[in-house]
Parts: structure tokens; sequence; C-alpha cells
């Protein structure tokens, strides 16, 4: 059953390579979607797949890569969109 989930992740993500490291992440677990910096220093993204890859993926972004330093993720579900791959957002 697909699932579908946007995020928003507070901290510090911005020029840490926070959305290249986020592909690597979707692509290992198999998630479409889009990753993309915010305007006010966050990242949003958009997360789509089976259930417990979408976990995973979620639970990635509450760490994030080692040079990040993630304060916050705020995790809503949405409607899948039917993306086929996953890719940075600008």
């Amino acid at each position: 059953m697909a699932r579908a989930v946007t995020v928003k992740v507070t901290g510090r993500v911005q020029g840490v390579s926070f959305r290249w490291y986020a592909v690597q992440e979707a692509e290992r677990l198999g998630v479409r979607g889009w990753v993309r910096n915010e305007p006010d220093g966050s990242v949003a993204g958009h997360v789509e797949g089976e259930d417990a890859a979408v976990e995973a993926m979620v639970e990635w972004c509450r760490r994030g890569p080692s040079s990040a330093s993630v304060r916050a993720v705020a995790v809503t579900d949405v409607r899948p969109t039917g993306a086929e791959a996953f890719e940075i957002g600008y």
C-alpha cells in the first residue's frame, strides 16, 4: 500500500548536502518524491512509497547526514502524487 508524507526539517540543514544525501537514501529505500531548500532555512520534502520505506525515510530525516544538525521534523500525511523518481527541487 502506498503512503505519502510531506516533511519539514529544521535546524542546520542547508549548506550541508542534506538534499544530495536525501536523494541517495531515497534511492536506497526505493521511495519517490522530492526535496528542496526553503527560504526560511528549512528543508521540505515529499516522500511516497511503501509504508515501511516512507517511515524509514522519515527516520533518516530526523538524523540527516553527519554534517547536519536536525532540530525537528514535522510530518504530514498527504495523498500520493504518482512521482516516479526522487529528485532535488528548486
